[in-house]
């Protein structure tokens, strides 16, 4: 049985995603932070939370395919 607070992360970080997808890291970032207010240990959405923050910072070129590439090990 899932929890609701586990329900409810997992439905901000599909909310997440579809944003992030579309570039819109602003709104992605807001739903992957809301994700581990539901779930502190949900690490998808810590590693997104991470993504997010780097690309409002350096936005992926206009060809971007939604992949993120590591600079550094």
């Amino acid at each position: 049985m899932v929890s609701e607070e586990k329900r409810a992360a997992c439905e901000k970080f599909s909310e997440g995603r579809r944003h992030y997808k579309l570039r819109d890291f602003e709104q992605a970032l807001a739903c992957f932070e809301s994700a581990l207010e539901h779930d502190p240990t949900d690490g998808p959405s810590q590693v997104y939370v991470e993504r997010c923050r780097h690309y409002l910072e350096y936005p992926p070129p206009a060809d971007w395919d939604g992949v993120f590439e590591m600079q550094t090990k």
